[in-house]
């Protein structure tokens, strides 16, 4: 079955340029009415151009697609609310949500200024959490949505001068996490994807030589699959780049259980760190607040 989005309605912040472009591009190509939200500022987050989310909607609907633009920033409650009220105004409903935007504010830790962090934190994670707030009762009334988080190896992995980025887009993991337990029984499913691209966020960090496969457009097939109805998981990350594809997963070792009952010293840990870090009994962590513990405690007779 060839996938499509006829009469869904999407969403996708950061859309002007580069990812996000990319992605209503080719949601809008499936069928999809879009809203291209783009502020049109610069990477680092200051200044703005309408025209920047018009071109793309010149785009869509000279290939003969349904879209509209939106300026609104996503770093502010009311301003993200009205991203999503323009797809209510427009079509009366959304059913795609994707959080694309995001800026950089890089340097060094000691050299990061607390507005550096802030403004971070503003765009990509707290700006993920107004539009999803937004978006969630009318996905709820309709008992479906697809919600695309945006994460990042430089939080997943790590990278120098990105602490205030890197702690963003693992935040919006923590957000992914939740609302993936709580969307579920109303048929909203939350994901997220780690794209690796060439975008101008990107230029001059990633090397020329595999910076050059590093094409956006290659990223929003992965994109578009967790936003489609085929599409029947949540809480999974898909990482994306140069046209490669895997599953992002948190493992956990088998580890060490001590009857819960007695004394745990520090010594009784450092004997048991060998098998505690033995990553060859590792298995993919569990969704919910228990995570293994429940089946640990279980093997033990503790619980039934």
């Amino acid at each position: 079955m060839t996938i499509r989005f006829d009469d869904r309605v999407a969403v996708v912040t950061g859309a002007g340029a580069g990812l996000g472009r990319c992605h209503a591009l080719l949601l809008a190509s499936l069928g999809a009415k879009v809203v291209v939200n783009d502020t049109g500022g610069a990477v680092d987050g200051r200044g703005n151009a309408k025209s920047v989310a018009d071109s793309v909607v010149e785009e869509i609907r000279a290939a003969g697609g349904a879209a509209v633009a939106n300026y609104d920033s996503v770093a502010e409650p009311d301003s993200a609310a009205a991203i999503v009220q323009t797809a209510i105004d427009t079509w009366g409903r959304i059913d795609v949500l994707v959080n694309n935007a995001g800026m950089l504010r890089d340097k060094s830790f000691p050299k990061m200024t607390l507005e550096d962090y802030t403004d971070i934190v503003d765009v990509h994670f707290l700006g993920s959490m107004y539009t999803v707030r937004a978006a969630w009762p009318h996905m709820k009334e309709r008992g479906y949505g697809r919600i695309v988080m945006t994460t990042s190896v430089a939080g997943t992995n790590g990278n120098f001068g990105q602490t205030n980025y890197g702690a963003a887009k693992m935040a919006v993991l923590g957000l992914m996490n939740c609302l993936a337990i709580e969307g579920r029984k109303n048929g909203i499913l939350c994901n997220a994807i780690s794209p690796g691209a060439l975008t101008r966020m990107t230029e001059g960090l990633i090397p020329e030589d595999i910076g050059r496969h590093h094409h956006p457009e290659l990223v929003s097939p992965a994109v578009a699959w967790l936003c489609s109805e085929k599409c029947e998981e949540t809480a999974t990350v898909i990482q994306a780049s140069a046209g490669g594809y895997s599953r992002l997963q948190y493992f956990q070792t088998a580890g060490v259980q001590f009857d819960p009952r007695e004394t745990v010293t520090v010594d009784d840990f450092d004997q048991a760190f060998a098998r505690i870090n033995d990553l060859s009994t590792a298995t993919p962590s569990l969704l919910g607040e228990l995570g293994n513990a429940g089946e640990r405690l279980k093997a033990l007779g503790l619980i039934a």
